[in-house]
Formats: structure tokens, sequence, C-alpha cells
């Protein structure tokens, strides 16, 4: 065969293995992202709220938060002076370690209230934390031990420290970092919007140039936190056009994407919810934001309802494009998950309001996206 002959196959096979790789790119997005979901109602989304984002959000130490004087018992009121006080006893510690990949578990009891915090163990004082600089989700060590005690906190009837606002209208614009058989780039956008007792929580990931999808959270704002009604999710794959899936919250039942109806659990939350609900949490109650606790809630993914435990597993300080910025490293257990099963993880900066500047979504140690904060969160005129 002479060398002209050659130059042409020699052509056809390089568009061949780059179709490959964008195909092999494709199929990461399904996978990484896809949550293994199913069709869902693919009626028209409810239109964005108007939002103008006119400020930068600077990093601002956060105000302290006295949590309420509990109630005097009646027995302890009465009690006369003479008598001896009783030592309160502290729970037992038990020993545990933070497994490496994390997921829901099928929900067992639905009616369960909602989020559980763990109070955190009595620790000497700790060295100042380390600067790390963000990479392919840094493995934390193995989670401090923790008080078997726990103490049940529902939506309605948990104190608040006290009366908070919720924060004005935020955007957060992240580099996007990943692994699939390859090196994956893109960006990430969330948009919690609010207007009165409506919020929206949006939620764009793109993989250059081969993968988009857009969620969107749309419910109200209540004293419990937030009340999803209808979660939408659409995404775009090549030679595949768009998927919409949606789910519906009523007032008893949650309607999954491919058509199933399960009992509502109170505090129940969505994909694109949770981030905003944790910042809501930790606002109203920033003593739960500390090394050792745990918060805990039901989730509701388009094709399956389960419960998701989140662990404060250390305390970082993250050098971010715009500055080093503190923050707390929450990581979902491992209780139930299913094979190729994906976990999210984020870190929570106290500083900028408790939202997360840094979310992780990790299917195996091959397989994982990293967003990172890379500009301060711009906001709306305070209210």
């Amino acid at each position: 065969m002479t060398p002209s002959r050659l130059i042409p196959s020699r052509r056809v096979a390089w568009w061949l293995s780059l179709l490959l790789v964008l195909l092999a790119h494709a199929c990461v997005g399904h996978q990484v992202l896809d949550s293994q979901i199913g069709d869902g109602d693919a009626s028209t989304v409810p239109e964005a709220i108007d939002v103008a984002f006119v400020r930068e959000l600077a990093p601002t130490t956060p105000p302290v938060l006295a949590a309420a004087t509990p109630p005097v018992p009646v027995a302890a009121a009465v009690q006369p002076a003479s008598s001896p006080a009783k030592a309160a006893s502290s729970p037992d510690a038990a020993a545990s370690t933070l497994p490496r990949l994390a997921a829901g578990e099928a929900l067992p009891e639905l009616g369960a209230p909602e989020p559980v915090i763990v109070p955190p163990v009595a620790q000497a004082a700790s060295t100042p934390p380390p600067v790390i600089v963000p990479g392919p989700l840094d493995a934390p060590a193995g989670l401090p031990p923790a008080a078997t005690a726990t103490a049940a906190v529902t939506g309605a009837s948990a104190p608040v420290a006290q009366a908070m606002d919720w924060p004005p209208s935020t955007r957060l614009r992240y580099k996007l970092e990943g692994n699939f058989r390859g090196p994956l780039f893109g960006t990430a956008q969330v948009e919690w919007l609010r207007q009165e007792a409506h919020y929206q929580v949006r939620l764009g990931v793109k993989v250059d140039p081969v993968f988009e999808r857009r969620m969107l959270s749309d419910g109200t704002l209540t004293a419990a936190g937030l009340v999803p009604r209808r979660y939408d999710q659409q995404t775009d794959i090549p030679f595949r056009g768009t998927r919409t899936e949606t789910v519906q919250f009523d007032n008893d039942v949650v309607r999954l994407a491919n058509g199933q109806s399960v009992e509502r659990p109170a505090g129940v939350q969505d994909t694109a919810s949770q981030f905003v609900q944790m910042t809501w949490l930790f606002l109203s109650r920033p003593q739960q934001l500390q090394v050792g606790q745990s918060v805990e809630f039901p989730l509701a993914l388009p094709r399956r309802l389960g419960r998701w435990t989140y662990d404060v597993v250390e305390k970082v300080e993250l050098a971010l494009p715009f500055g080093t910025v503190e923050a707390f490293h929450l990581k979902p257990r491992l209780t139930g998950s299913r094979p190729n099963e994906l976990s999210v993880e984020m870190w929570i900066a106290p500083s900028l309001q408790y939202l997360p500047v840094r979310i992780g979504i990790r299917q195996d140690a091959e397989t994982w996206l990293d967003l990172q904060l890379q500009q301060r969160p711009q906001q709306a005129a305070p209210r």
C-alpha cells in the first residue's frame, strides 16, 4: 500500500478515536450525575423568580447566637436549699470511623422527626486547622468519637437560637473538575432565589462539551425551613436529547418521577434544596456545626426516597481564588448504599453565611466531580 493511501485511513482512525472519546465522556455525564433516575413529568417547569444581583458577599465573622436558656424543672424549683445537688451524667462515647463512600438508604420509617442532631463529644483544645489547597476530593481522617445520646429536633418545634431572616437571593459560581477514564472540566452554578415566602433553588452543572444538567427546587419558606412543592431535573446528553424528570410534593404524598407515590416524611428535601436547608439549619443553630455532630433528613431522589446522614468530620481552611476561607467538611455515611450510587459531600463556610464553598460528588476512587467556589458569592440587595 502506498503512503498516499495510508493518509486517509489514518485520518479516519483519528476521527473515530475522537468520536469514541466524546461518547465515553457523554457516558460519564449519564453515569456520574444521572443518579439512576426514571422517566417523569415533562410539563413546563416553573418560571424563575426575577432577581438582580447587585453586590458581592465578603467573608465576615459569623455572629455567635446563644441558645435559649432551658426552663427550670418544677422539681428543681421547689427543692430545699439544703438538698445536695446531683451531678449530671454524660453519655458514653462510642468510637466510630468514617466510611470511604456514602449514599442514602431505604427509608424504614417515614414518619420519624427530622432532622436528628448528634451532640458533640467534649474534646481537648485542637491545633489550628491546616491550610488545604482543594484537590481531588481529599479523604479526611476517621470521624472522631461521637456520643451515643441523640436529640431529635423537629423543624416546627426545634428551639432556634434567636430570630433570623433568610439570606437575600444569592448566586454561587463554581469551577468543576473531575475524572472518568480521563479528566473532566466544566462549570456549575447555584442560585438561591426568594420572593416573600416563595423560594427557588436553581442548580446547573455543565461538563464541557458533552453534558449539561439543570435542577430546580420550587417551594415555600417556613419556620421549619424549606418545604419543597416540586423538583424538576433536565438533562442534555448528545444523541439522546433532553430528559425531564419531576418530583411533586403533596401534603401527605411524594410523587416520584417513575410514577411511584410514597408517604411524605417530615422535613423531606430534594437534590437541590438540601444545600440551602443545610444553610438554614446552621444559620439558625450555629452551635450544631461542630466536628463530631451529625444531621439527618429524608431526601427524595427522582426514583426513590431515603434517609441521608451527614457527619461533620473536620474543620479546615480552603485556599480559594479570592482568599482563604475556614470551612467545615460534611460527609454522608455509608449505610445501605447501592452499587454505583453517588456520594455528595460539602464544605460549609460560616464566614460566608454558611454557604457551601466546595461540593464533591463521588462514585468511586476513579469517578468523581469536584466543585470549588471561584469568586465571592453575588447577592441581591438586603431586604
